[in-house]
């Protein structure tokens, strides 16, 4: 062997080459990585222990520790086919020395993710309420119970993810002093959810390190308990109640707004406008970059309330990227928003999604142009309302707001297709390369539209549409498909 190879440094660079995957999502790609390594590790001594520890790092499934057990083999890997989910079926409990067997490797596992409980009455001989992952930094466990939780409690834990709420989180958070990423992404929810939610928020309240957190909602007890956690950079709330579910209230008694000073990246999605509109109402996020929201509106006044704190959570001068997405029911439909105004105050802003598909989110030339002029930076802006209202934006006044956002590449919007005049010297702009139009009236003068959208944003090859009322666009991409062949020729 090659003295080069002795030298830890350089044999680890090999084995980080050897186990890249270009592709995550290709099983193939992982497969052949994976026999990679194991070949290394039967090359020599030298490479054994190390290559050991990247194949075991990562467990998808506890099936291949159990595999490590001799009786258990031919089990899980019958005819050399992956095991399924019948194989433990009246399987005696491991004895102990089979569990030193399932052990083997268990040292090395850094990743895990439980999927299936169905082989636990196997691990029956382990006290439950021993850690047997030592090094376990990040356990994905996708059960109902917890029941074994225990066993992968690891004091080295920065990631879990659960799919369940109960008693044992508490005992999660208190065992895993070092937990940096917490997510619970509960799917469904019965009556004991406000327990559950209780339970949650007093949880939440005993972790000290988290960096990113994503759950249902919490109480404000538990949100001034975030503001005050030193290394906390991304939140996220989802709401998982069905529509027929009472909407979640957030009481808070204080007067002056809480600051989150390290909070980066928010995401709110929860049914309850009133829930978003106190977080944002009587909070500061000085650092924000991210913000997402996705809400269900009841009225034109919880929307007016809604912009209002948004623009008053002091992010003007960092937030890049906003989207908003606005799930009203139909009895609101045609009804109007003046949404834009309030965002004209961030000035960093790169993307603006908004979407309120039951709502028509007023906008004109002028107000456009003045949002151009605010936005310079803006790289992405998609405005997707109803188009039960015809739009005031024209070709004119759209190309001349254009013009104060040169690096502008995705742009949708509802334009007014009848008034094509554009005036004299509009200057090309050369980044845009994707757009989306809708329209209310149908588009008369196709050519003509075509070959303006050609000569002015000569790197968009075609228009889609958001939604597919309008006749015509069809005819106007024909246009432009023939007037660049043209020009290829």
């Amino acid at each position: 062997m090659h003295q080069a190879l002795l030298i830890p440094d350089v044999f680890l660079e090999i084995f980080a080459h050897v186990n890249q995957v270009l592709n995550p999502s290709s099983t193939g790609e992982k497969a052949l990585a994976r026999k990679s390594i194991a070949a290394l590790a039967t090359t020599c001594k030298t490479f054994h222990e190390p290559a050991m520890d990247l194949l075991w790092s990562k467990v998808d499934q506890l099936e291949p520790l159990l595999g490590c057990v001799t009786r258990l083999h031919p089990l899980i890997y019958h005819g050399g086919s992956r095991w399924d989910s019948t194989w433990s079926k009246g399987v005696e409990p491991l004895s102990a020395h089979e569990v030193r067997q399932f052990l083997r490797h268990s040292a090395r596992v850094h990743s895990l993710s439980v999927q299936s409980d169905h082989f636990f009455h196997l691990l029956s001989v382990i006290p439950i309420e021993k850690c047997v992952f030592l090094r376990l930094q990040s356990l994905t466990w996708r059960l109902s119970t917890a029941k074994y939780l225990d066993l992968f409690l690891s004091p080295t834990l920065r990631r879990c993810s659960l799919f369940t709420i109960n008693q044992n989180l508490k005992n999660i958070v208190t065992r895993c002093a070092a937990l940096e990423d917490l997510s619970i992404k509960k799917l469904n929810f019965d009556a004991s959810t406000a327990d559950e939610l209780s339970l949650l928020s007093d949880s939440v309240r005993l972790c000290k390190q988290l960096v990113t957190l994503s759950c249902p909602p919490l109480d404000w007890a538990a949100w001034e308990h975030l503001s005050n956690l030193p290394n906390l950079v991304r939140v996220g709330v989802r709401d998982v109640q069905t529509c027929s579910a009472p909407a979640w209230s957030l009481e808070r008694n204080a007067t002056n707004p809480t600051q989150f000073l390290n909070i980066t990246a928010l995401s709110l999605q929860v049914n309850s406008a009133g829930y978003i509109i106190t977080v944002l109402r009587h909070s500061q996020f000085p650092s924000l970059t991210e913000l997402k929201i996705e809400t269900d509106l009841l009225s034109s006044e919880e929307a007016e309330q809604l912009f209002c704190a948004l623009s008053n959570c002091k992010a003007c001068q960092t937030l890049q990227q906003l989207e908003i997405t606005v799930i009203s029911g139909s009895r609101h439909q045609g009804s109007s928003l003046t949404a834009i105004p309030h965002l004209l105050c961030f000035a960093q802003l790169q993307t603006l999604r908004l979407v309120c598909c039951f709502s028509y989110i007023y906008l004109d030339n002028d107000l456009l142009l003045e949002a151009m002029s605010n936005w310079p930076h803006l790289r992405t802006l998609e405005i997707e309302g109803s188009c039960l209202h015809p739009s005031t934006v024209t070709f004119c006044g759209l190309f001349t707001a254009l013009r104060l956002c040169p690096h502008l590449h995705t742009l949708r919007v509802l334009i007014d297709p009848v008034n094509i005049e554009i005036g004299p010297n509009k200057i090309q702009h050369t980044s845009l390369k994707t757009v989306d139009f809708d329209t209310l009236s149908p588009i008369v003068n196709t050519a003509d539209v075509a070959r303006i959208i050609f000569n002015v944003l000569p790197c968009v090859d075609q228009i889609n549409q958001f939604t597919m009322h309008t006749e015509g666009w069809d005819e106007v991409n024909r246009h432009l498909k023939y007037l660049k062949a043209a020009v290829l020729h």
